[in-house]
């Protein structure tokens, strides 16, 4: 019995930037199915409802935390996007070499980040 293997866990796994883009492509996704939807629901209830209820949507949206929720709802979207963009890749076969590997779980979070702030600086100078 004490030849048998180990079972793999996190105290034989090296920690790296794969896995964390992996959790944040899953906590990304979740957090737009369970805040976003509902908003997105919030907001077409609004807009089918007249002139009012769009105005107390909007000036919810335009407050400090609305603002907040939005940005971080539109950085979920676009972290989720390009991560979902690399696991594409990892699906048709490419991209397992460690230092490609490495590169694009570094680069996926900052494209999500870079593409939130371009989304924001054009919708803030319109």
């Amino acid at each position: 019995m004490a030849n048998r293997p180990i079972a793999p866990h996190l105290q034989i796994w090296r920690w790296g930037p794969h896995m964390a883009v992996s959790i944040l492509h899953r906590v990304t996704g979740d957090g737009m199915a369970l805040l976003g939807l509902p908003i997105l629901v919030w907001w077409l209830a609004a807009l089918a409802s007249g002139g009012e209820s769009y105005a107390n949507f909007q000036a919810a949206a335009d407050s400090i935390i609305g603002q907040i929720v939005l940005i971080g709802l539109s950085w979920a979207y676009f972290s989720h996007l390009a991560s979902g963009i690399r696991h594409f890749v990892l699906d048709i076969g490419s991209g397992y070499e460690l230092g490609t590997n490495k590169t694009w779980s570094w680069l996926t979070p900052a494209i999500g980040l870079l593409l939130t702030v371009v989304f924001w600086a054009l919708v803030l100078t319109r």
